[in-house]
Parts: structure tokens; C-alpha cells; sequence
């Protein structure tokens, strides 16, 4: 037989995340719990279609004046403006001033790849920072777009198990002019530790004092405390202080449309006039990737973000799932405590958003799949909304006993 000219490829590490929700679904133990993948459950471990999400669709079945046409290359700009607003503020100045763009994305991951290429083939920045630890997908997507100088700011304190908030700013103060800077708007993933406002406008100090660039990752407005405007306190914070930015929105959680890829890229800049010839960039970097967005999604989102009514109800949605996992959170470390593990674990209730990075370490975290089949990452991240009031004494427990008895 010839050989293949494929014969040399090696084979890749497995995505630990995908690697888990396997293992889980695999499993056949009665008691299986998956705390692993980030996406909202309700109180059954079922997946929620938000209600008004629901209503909207109806309505554009219904709809006969609708059809399956592309959309333009930077997509529904209904949608656009309206994520916009909702991130930076209605009566925004950069928006009444035009200078403020923004473009449909192919969700969260979809925005910061055409932000990572943007930065690095239109102006040509070659150097990014991302937190220790930080979403596992943050560093492919920037070297695949080019970036070849990888840094990483100190975030996460294991003794205290919150913001290692020296580290970062020691960090920061370092790094290269015209560094992008990966900053996370709110619900810090995987740790749930944000920094508070005094420190954001700390951090906001030494970004403009080291001429750094930021790009802001906004996956869970809404979802983090259940109040848009309180979740986008950063991003307003860096744009009232007249930072050029990129923010890159996914509205995977917070309508729970996962899997219609609905994102948002915005842009920021001091002078409109540049915003044309930006756009046009763009415009060749989507076309050489995937052309033009989907509707079906963003369409959900316009509707409900464009209607004062259908507003009021997803903003009730957003109440009810970030207050199910805030109960969950409250739960599990009173759990914990009455049981008398080992440690302290007031951390869990102080972080926020959708993951709790528990402090548990691997060794515990292979321990609690393989003798209770409750799947987790590695890193002691789990998911809250994989808690329920029917698991919640089965995980407490088991996380005791992998405490008290495997060695961190």
C-alpha cells in the first residue's frame, strides 16, 4: 500500500471539556452528575428554551414575509446596534458621536477570532495577555490568527482563592506598549472572581498609562447578577474614560441560544472617520472566513432587544437562571460546611456567574468521576447550573470525601 501523505500528522490532545461531557454521557450510574460544560440547566438538569425565546420564534414561522436569503456580510444590523446599546449604554456619547461600529459575529468565539485578525494583520499587534487561568479557548484563537508573542497576567490566588490583584497589576505594568490586553467583563471564566470597581478603574490606570490595547470578552451580561447594566460596569467604565476598545458579546447564555452562533463584535475608537475603512477590513476578513452570519438567531435577539415588552419578559429569563445558580452557589456551601470539609468555602458564594473554581485539584477531580461518576474539569472548575436540589447532597458529599481523603 502507498503511503499517505497524511501519514505524518500526530494526533491532537483531546478538548478536556468535550473529553468530559463524553465520559458523562457514557456513563450509565444512576447518580451521574456533569458539572462540566457551560451551559444552563434547570432544576431537572434539563436544558431551558427561554419563554420568550419561545414566542419570538412563533412568531417568525408566522412570519410570511420572511425568507432564508443571506444577510449582508457584517450581518443584521438591527441586531448589531441593538447589542451595542445594550452593552455600552444607550445614550452612550461614542454612539451619538458615531464612533462606535459594531458587526454580527459568528457568537463569542466567532468575535474575538475576527478581533484577534483584525488586530494582528490590520494594525499589526503581535503581542496578547490573558489571565492565569482564562477560557481554554482564548490562546488558540489568538495564535491561530497570527499572534506569536504569548503572555499571560497573574490572576487567580490558589491560598486565598479569589483575585491575585498585585500579580495582575505587576503584570500589566510590564508588558509591551500596544500589548492586547483580554479582559473579561464579568463572570470571570473559569474562576468567577471579578475585580471590583475600585480595581477595574486601577486596571483602566495602568491600560492607558502603558498604552495597552483592550478587548473585552462579554459572554454572560445579564447572566452574571441578573442586571444588564451592573454586568457591563467594566466596558462602560473603559469607554466613558475614552479608550479605543473591542468588545466581543455572545449571547449564547444569557437567551440560551447556544448552538445559533448569535455574537456581536463593537468597536470603540476617538474619531468616527476612521470607522468607513475599519468596517471595509472587516468586511474582507469575514468574507474570507465565512461569508455572512446566520439570522435565525440574531433575528431572536433583535426582536426581544427591540421591543420594550418582549425586553421586560427576557429580562425576568435572565433573573430567574442567575438567580437559580446564586441559590445553588448558597447551597452547596453551607453543604460543605455543615459536613465539615476541610478548608474554607466562602469562595464559592463570593465568586459569581455561571462556574465556581472549586480549589479542587486534579487528583480530587478524577477521584469524584471515578467513584461517584460527578465529571469536572480538571482544574476544580464545575458548572453551578449542574447543581439541583435533587444532586447538591450527593455532590457535597462526595466533594468531602475526595477532600478528606485524596491528598490536594
Amino acid at each position: 500500500m502507498a503511503t499517505s501523505r497524511f501519514a505524518d500528522i500526530q494526533q491532537a490532545p483531546p478538548i478536556e471539556v468535550f473529553h468530559v461531557m463524553k465520559a458523562f454521557a457514557d456513563s450509565t450510574h444512576e447518580k451521574k452528575v456533569n458539572l462540566s460544560v457551560g451551559a444552563y440547566r434547570t432544576d431537572e438538569a434539563k436544558p431551558w428554551v427561554l419563554p420568550v425565546v419561545r414566542k419570538v420564534e412563533a412568531e417568525l414561522a408566522a412570519d410570511m414575509t420572511l425568507n432564508h436569503e443571506y444577510l449582508p456580510i457584517l450581518g443584521l444590523e438591527s441586531f448589531s446596534t441593538a447589542a451595542a446599546k445594550m452593552l455600552l449604554g444607550a445614550s452612550h456619547p461614542a454612539i451619538a458621536e458615531g464612533r462606535m461600529t459594531a458587526v454580527q459575529v459568528l457568537s463569542g468565539t466567532g468575535g474575538l477570532r475576527i478581533a484577534a485578525e483584525f488586530l494582528h494583520r490590520i494594525l499589526k499587534y503581535n503581542t496578547f495577555y490573558f489571565s492565569t487561568p482564562t477560557w481554554g479557548n482564548h490562546r488558540l484563537i489568538f495564535t491561530q490568527a497570527g499572534f506569536t508573542d504569548v503572555r499571560q497576567y497573574r490572576y487567580w490566588d490558589g491560598k486565598t482563592k479569589g483575585l491575585d490583584f498585585d500579580g495582575m497589576i505587576e503584570d500589566l505594568q510590564n508588558a509591551p506598549e500596544n500589548s492586547v490586553v483580554i479582559l473579561h467583563s464579568c463572570a470571570h471564566n473559569p474562576t468567577g472572581v471579578d475585580p471590583t470597581q475600585d480595581q477595574w478603574k486601577k486596571i483602566a490606570d495602568v491600560v492607558e498609562e502603558r498604552k495597552l490595547f483592550p478587548l473585552f470578552d462579554s459572554a454572560y451580561q445579564g447572566f452574571a447578577s441578573g442586571d444588564l447594566d451592573k454586568d457591563a460596569w467594566a466596558v462602560r467604565l473603559f469607554a466613558e474614560r475614552g479608550f479605543e476598545m473591542i468588545a466581543t458579546q455572545s449571547f449564547s447564555k444569557n437567551f440560551g441560544l447556544y448552538n445559533e452562533r448569535v455574537g456581536n463584535l463593537m468597536i470603540v475608537v476617538k474619531d468616527p472617520s476612521v470607522i468607513v475603512p475599519m468596517r471595509s477590513q472587516i468586511t474582507l476578513l469575514v468574507r474570507g472566513s465565512y461569508s455572512n452570519p446566520p439570522s435565525h438567531g440574531a433575528r431572536i435577539v433583535s426582536r426581544v432587544l427591540n421591543d420594550e415588552a418582549l425586553f421586560g419578559e427576557w429580562k425576568e429569563c435572565i433573573k430567574i437562571m442567575s438567580g437559580r445558580i446564586i441559590e445553588m452557589r448558597k447551597g452547596l456551601q453551607e453543604r460543605l460546611e455543615k459536613l465539615g470539609t476541610p478548608g474554607t468555602w466562602n469562595h464559592i458564594t463570593a465568586q459569581i456567574g455561571m462556574f465556581s473554581f472549586t480549589g479542587l485539584s486534579a487528583e480530587q477531580s478524577k477521584y469524584l468521576a471515578e467513584k461517584y461518576h460527578i465529571y469536572l474539569l480538571s482544574s476544580g472548575r464545575i458548572n453551578m447550573c449542574g447543581l439541583t436540589t435533587g444532586n447538591i447532597d450527593y455532590v457535597a458529599e462526595a466533594i468531602n470525601d475526595a477532600v478528606c481523603n485524596i491528598k490536594a
